[in-house]
């Protein structure tokens, strides 16, 4: 499965995009397990984040998109909403943020390739291989000091919920690009669906907490989860999958955890290690084999037998 690359002033836009996505994907982990052990449960904030989206988005997708493209806004729904937050959601409720870091935005790279790959036959580029294994590397080295702690028993469960989250964004992101949905109208309905399927089974069926939350950590959440993360990441991630592709968005996830480890040394002060540090370079170096189009990589290496 081949497609023409990219033309170069779209290569840009789309990589710029990915790199907001990672900023904002950054802020992510932390708010989310901010929000798991703060004695919200999942469903609090799965809740939050399809309530404040679908309150946003219900009254423009009804006035701009055509009833014919609801179907494919519905399947989108269901993974890249209902999907993905319920899973993300509940693994942060047994492991910590930096588990997230490897098993999301790891795996989010590793189910595009591998899907890409069976559908194409297992005709898959040696550069793509390589930063796949080169951001794999990284990102365990960044969480290497997390993943051999001792646990308390069950953070293997959230790390099984993380990656069945990020098959659901990489199914997601390959369908997107496969049907040319507009991101703008992609992120509508997917808020507008989810909003519409989960809320009536939260309020009455689900267990919740939020009547015991402080408005603040309610604004919080409401306002990073149902803005930032469902209606502006999406979106940003979704033009980035069909500008440059959906391996090469993808592989931009892996730069999260690293954006994370150093905006916490830099602004809270915490402590990079050496294997930290390693893991940065690495994953940095297959994020950035993985995210560039074959042109660049050709020229890069016609430059380099010079």
């Amino acid at each position: 499965m081949t497609t023409p690359p990219p033309a170069q002033s779209d290569a840009v836009r789309g990589l710029l995009a990915a790199l907001a996505v990672v900023v904002f994907w950054s802020g992510f982990n932390i708010v989310s397990r901010f929000g798991a052990t703060a004695s919200f449960t999942p469903f609090d904030i799965a809740a939050l984040r399809f309530g404040v989206s679908g309150a946003i988005a219900l009254p423009l997708y009804l006035r701009f998109v055509p009833r014919r493209d609801w179907p494919r806004h519905m399947v989108l729904a269901a993974v890249a909403g209902l999907g993905y937050g319920i899973l993300v959601y509940s693994g942060f409720a047994f492991a910590p943020s930096a588990h997230a870091g490897v098993f999301v935005n790891g795996g989010i790279p590793f189910w595009t390739i591998v899907i890409m790959a069976v559908m194409s036959g297992f005709r898959i580029a040696r550069p793509t291989v390589v930063a796949l294994l080169l951001s794999t590397a990284g990102l365990l080295l960044i969480g290497f000091e997390s993943l051999i702690a001792p646990t308390h028993g069950r953070e293997w469960i959230g790390d099984l919920l993380f990656l069945a989250a990020a098959l659901c964004w990489a199914v997601f992101g390959l369908l997107m690009r496969r049907w040319q949905v507009k991101p703008q109208f992609g992120m509508l309905g997917i808020a507008t669906f989810s909003a519409l399927a989960y809320l009536p089974v939260y309020l009455l069926w689900l267990p919740g907490n939020l009547a015991a939350q402080g408005w603040g950590a309610i604004a919080l959440q409401g306002v990073y989860q149902g803005v930032i993360a469902a209606l502006v990441a999406g979106g940003f991630y979704s033009y980035a999958v069909q500008k440059v592709g959906a391996s090469e968005a993808s592989m931009m996830l892996a730069l999260v955890p690293a954006v994370t480890a150093v905006g916490a040394f830099l602004i809270l002060g915490e402590a990079l290690g050496l294997i930290t540090i390693v893991g940065i370079v690495v994953v940095s170096i297959g994020a950035l084999l993985g995210a560039l189009p074959p042109a660049a990589l050709a020229r890069m290496r016609g430059f380099g037998m010079r």
